[in-house]
């Protein structure tokens, strides 16, 4: 899979060379966004599809914006098309018909994206503008359809089968490294020490998902810790005087810190096949592994507490255990969705609340976010499907008999 990416990548930067500039043209970007969408010459479109970008990314905030707001005011769909070509008698009946239906009922803006992306290094630059995207639709709720253009086709381009895991090593590029290190969003990587305390040992692990038109950018990337026994604290497994272990002498793999890069594919998940994959390639490569688990940080607990008008001291380790769990099982949001973002992203991948543990995260951050507590999600691979099946139907939350009891006590307790 590490050569068919490279190859790929190698095409991918062979047309970029091929390209080279766009060159200077004084229209405007909405006429050029049109001559774009009426070119029919692969070189002539690509030669405006590498203006537009290089004129956007030229922008300030506002011209930014007054470009995606040109995108959805004027290049949405056609109502009254729609309507027409729904009218007619063959709209689902005959493939021209829906041939007809579907083109109508495509906005333009998708078209143009698609157009954009044909130009050698346009897919990391349209993610970019993604994230632009995002930023301007928190605040402008007319931006919201458009983004929902964006996040079907980049689903699309960034789908499981164009993905590539590859493992990331001490002995990686600087390159890549550097964007681990920029990169981590869970546990801060403070130095190139710290790094190397992460993936050198032979009891750590680091793999990342890259798509072949970003072949130096990580997607998304998982650290593990192969351990004897399931941990309980992050400052144990991190600690810089451990002692290693074999990989072989492991019987628990911990994936304790994933990170997504991209600001602008939020929304499009890589987490569930990167964690299923890994789990499996681990199995594959050691046969000791029985367990396969996280060690998570529980981001919206403090939060909730304060919102529910509740004290809570993190030095007072089984009410900090209790609170936790009762948490993880109970707070949801409108939609019978868990409040936490985490469990959200865990349970519906289908593991189960394992454990909770207090004083696990004593950095400031743990202790803002969640009291210091710290919960495992188990993933046993010959129960995650059902698992996520309950949970995507009836949001039925899979927990170990221990986070039951311990959410019951706090239950009780309240009462």
């Amino acid at each position: 899979m590490t050569l068919l990416a490279d190859l790929l990548a190698t095409v991918f930067e062979r047309r970029a060379r091929a390209a080279g500039p766009s060159g200077r043209d004084g229209r405007t970007l909405p006429e050029l966004c049109a001559a774009l969408l009426g070119a029919t010459g692969e070189v002539s479109g690509g030669a405006l599809a590498g203006t537009i970008l290089d004129r956007y990314e030229s922008q300030d905030d506002d011209g930014r914006q007054g470009f995606f707001r040109h995108l959805a005011e004027d290049m949405g769909i056609d109502p009254q098309r729609v309507r027409a070509a729904l009218d007619q008698e063959d709209a689902v009946t005959t493939p021209q018909g829906y041939r007809n239906f579907m083109a109508a009922a495509e906005p333009t803006r998708q078209e143009l994206i698609r157009r954009l992306n044909q130009f050698p290094g346009a897919t990391p630059r349209l993610v970019r503008m993604r994230a632009d995207l995002l930023k301007f639709a928190r605040k402008d709720p007319t931006l919201k359809a458009l983004d929902l253009d964006f996040q079907h086709l980049l689903a699309s381009w960034f789908n499981r089968g164009f993905l590539v895991l590859r493992p990331i090593s001490w002995q990686s590029a600087a390159s890549v490294l550097e964007k681990i290190i920029a990169y981590e969003a869970v546990h801060a990587i403070d130095s190139w020490d710290d790094l190397r305390r992460r993936l050198l040992p032979a009891d750590r692990r680091c793999f990342a998902f890259f798509h072949p038109a970003m072949p130096d950018d990580p997607l998304i990337f998982v650290e593990v810790a192969l351990t004897k026994g399931v941990p309980s604290s992050i400052q144990a497994l991190l600690e810089e005087s451990r002692e290693p272990m074999t990989a072989e002498a492991a019987d628990t793999a911990v994936f304790y810190s994933i990170s997504n890069c991209q600001p602008g594919l939020a929304g499009i998940s890589f987490g569930n096949s990167l964690i299923k994959q890994v789990a499996s390639d681990l199995s594959a490569e050691l046969s000791g592994l029985k367990t396969f688990v996280t060690l998570s940080p529980i981001p919206g607990l403090v939060d909730w507490l304060t919102r529910e008008g509740r004290a809570h001291d993190p030095a007072e380790a089984e009410p900090m255990r209790r609170i936790a769990a009762h948490y993880l099982m109970t707070a949801r949001r409108e939609d019978g969705l868990p409040v936490d973002p985490v469990a959200r992203f865990h349970l519906g991948n289908g593991a189960l609340i394992h454990d909770v543990h207090a004083g696990a995260d004593t950095s400031a951050k743990g202790i803002r976010q969640s009291g210091g507590a710290m919960v495992n999600y188990l993933y046993d691979l010959k129960k995650v499907s059902q698992n996520h099946e309950r949970f995507a139907t009836r949001h039925e939350i899979a927990a170990s008999s221990t986070v039951r009891s311990l959410s019951a006590a706090e239950d009780k307790n309240r009462k």
